[in-house]
């Protein structure tokens, strides 16, 4: 679906497009979401031209919840003092947008600077939530997608480029 040189060419961009946008802050504080945001992240980080600081978080859904609070759980938490710092949520995929919408008022409470988000893949059609991510790397079509950090059943994460699985193994 996308070869290592298109993902490369796309990183490069948001960086660049980042570190204009946060050009006179002091620091950055990259928060990736675990696990599928590792690679991504490590490549984003490498290419920014300004001071950053990288913490992960990580949660998980669960059950069949109405709300999408309830059906969402912190498993790790970041280690940083968010408050009056510049944070970015880094995220792999956009999928429902209940994950980016709970990261989001999550990390918002804790009284930052300023609060962006940065997703390598959105899927526009299967959105639960109006939200919308201040950095995008790719919109792509409704499909399972592997590779780059992203897996199916935690294999595939270290191929390099972002490919389709017609069905799950």
């Amino acid at each position: 679906m996308l070869t290592v040189e298109q993902i490369a060419r796309r990183v490069q961009e948001l960086s660049r497009q980042i570190s204009r946008d946060y050009a006179a802050a002091d620091e950055l504080v990259m928060v990736g979401v675990l696990r599928g945001c590792y690679i991504f992240l490590a490549d984003l980080s490498r290419a920014l031209t300004i001071r950053r600081r990288i913490d992960f978080i990580a949660v998980s859904a669960y059950g069949q919840q109405v709300y999408p609070s309830d059906s969402l759980r912190l498993i790790m938490d970041v280690r940083s003092d968010l408050a009056g710092q510049h944070v970015l949520i880094v995220d792999d995929i956009l999928d429902s947008g209940l994950t980016l919408n709970y990261l989001t008022h999550l990390l918002g409470a804790r009284n930052p600077a300023s609060l962006r988000t940065c997703v390598l893949l959105r899927k526009p059609g299967r959105l639960k939530i109006d939200i919308t991510p201040d950095y995008i790397g790719f919109d792509i079509p409704e499909v399972w997608v592997v590779g780059y950090g992203l897996d199916c059943s935690d294999r595939y994460r270290a191929l390099p480029y972002i490919g389709q699985v017609d069905r799950l193994i």
